[in-house]
């Protein structure tokens, strides 16, 4: 190739200028500050939107020792089973079992009830029964564990 090929080309005989920095790539500046923004805004939403009072709560007291547990002759036992509640031993609703439990608290206001949930048992069910009865007003419950677990 001749020194003149670019001019046959009809291409201009002279190169541009090149620049200092012309071999690397400028890079783009990310600013922080609207990322920043947003996470402080999803933070204070979040904080805002969010609830941390236990609006329903029940309160449990565990025994001081395992085998300290006041004596269970007199006590009512009301089992929690698939099939329904049975209270000492006989099939009842959960209304009926409240009622008779009430009266029972009538006549001797430190009545205790035991609440044996079977195995299988959902734990929503279990609650709803102590929810119930503690909202008549029975205030010595007691949980009864099945087996030896």
């Amino acid at each position: 190739m001749s020194a003149n090929s670019n001019v046959d080309a009809g291409l201009p005989d002279y190169a541009p200028p090149r620049l200092a920095n012309s071999g690397r790539r400028r890079r783009s500046v990310i600013s922080l500050t609207p990322l920043i923004d947003v996470v402080f805004i999803l933070l204070v939403f979040f904080m805002l939107a969010s609830s941390f009072l236990d609006w329903r709560t029940i309160d449990l007291a565990a025994p001081a020792s395992a085998g300290a547990g006041a004596s269970m002759t007199g006590a009512m036992l009301l089992e929690v089973r698939q099939d329904g509640l049975r209270l000492s031993g006989h099939m009842v609703s959960l209304d009926e079992a409240e009622s008779r439990i009430m009266a029972k608290v009538r006549e001797k206001p430190d009545q205790r009830v035991l609440i044996k949930p079977a195995d299988g048992v959902a734990l929503q069910d279990t609650v709803r029964v102590l929810d119930r009865l503690s909202a008549a007003g029975v205030a010595n419950m007691s949980f009864v564990r099945t087996g030896s677990r």
